[in-house]
């Protein structure tokens, strides 16, 4: 009984450890020249060629794309749907109005663009939409 246990947890930590993201050092340098003194750093493999970083910086939380070379691709921090602008937010309530915001976030990507992405909750399932500062819904 004492081996089966030891193997299963011998077996749990390798898995853990095999599973564990740890991006390329042009990844994590690139990281921190665009976010210098970031903390709480986790990573995830967003796919075959992009890393995700979620962490704090400045007292706010972000996440930020990076390929696996470490060029920047896109940031995405938490934002209250009373600041968006306000042409998003008559787009939105005029399509939604009275859905329930589930989460809001700004999203700044590497072409120069901003977007405003906008979750609600729809029956069991949970919606995301994409809004430009002047209101038109976009795609991801």
């Amino acid at each position: 009984m004492i081996k089966l246990i030891i193997t299963s947890l011998s077996l749990l930590l390798f898995a853990t450890n095999l599973f564990a993201t740890h991006p390329p050092a042009a990844v994590k340098n690139a990281l921190e020249q665009k976010f210098p003194n970031a903390s709480n750093i986790k990573w995830e493999k967003e796919n075959a060629h992009e890393y995700e970083a979620s962490f704090s910086w400045n007292g706010k939380a972000y996440s930020s794309n990076f390929s696996e070379s470490g060029v920047w691709l896109e940031t995405e921090s938490a934002f209250t749907f009373q600041w968006l602008p306000e042409k998003a937010k008559l787009a939105f309530n005029k399509t939604y109005s009275g859905s329930k915001v589930k989460a809001v976030s700004k999203i700044e990507t590497s072409k120069g663009l901003t977007k405003y992405e906008v979750e609600i909750k729809r029956r069991l399932k949970t919606i995301e939409l994409f809004y430009t500062e002047d209101g038109t819904e976009c795609k991801e």
